[in-house]
């Protein structure tokens, strides 16, 4: 069974992510770690990705890699807050359910 992953859990789960890199990190590769736990496609994970840029939570640079330039992600100040709260509400959250569904 697969449970629906809503925008804002999608959201926290990239900033997650990013967060781990002081660098940032690439596309590409936030897609897979998302896998690793989530049953999304990239055309899912890449309009979050355009859509917390647009908001300010994400900021990206472009470098060459093997030849070709790759976009980098580094999560802002703004989405260091966003994920803060988000992590405060999943683990209330989570708390809720794992109360009635056990653990």
């Amino acid at each position: 069974m697969v449970f629906n992953t809503g925008s804002t859990l999608l959201d926290a789960i990239v900033l997650a992510i990013v967060s781990q890199e002081p660098q940032g990190t690439y596309g590409y590769k936030i897609t897979q770690e998302v896998r690793m736990v989530l049953e999304v496609s990239e055309s899912t994970l890449y309009p979050v990705l355009r859509r917390l840029l647009k908001d300010g939570r994400l900021e990206a640079y472009d470098m060459e890699y093997a030849g070709r330039n790759r976009r980098y992600y580094m999560i802002t100040p703004a989405g260091r807050v966003q994920l803060e709260i988000c992590r405060e509400e999943w683990n209330r959250y989570s708390e809720k359910v794992t109360s009635i569904l056990g653990p």
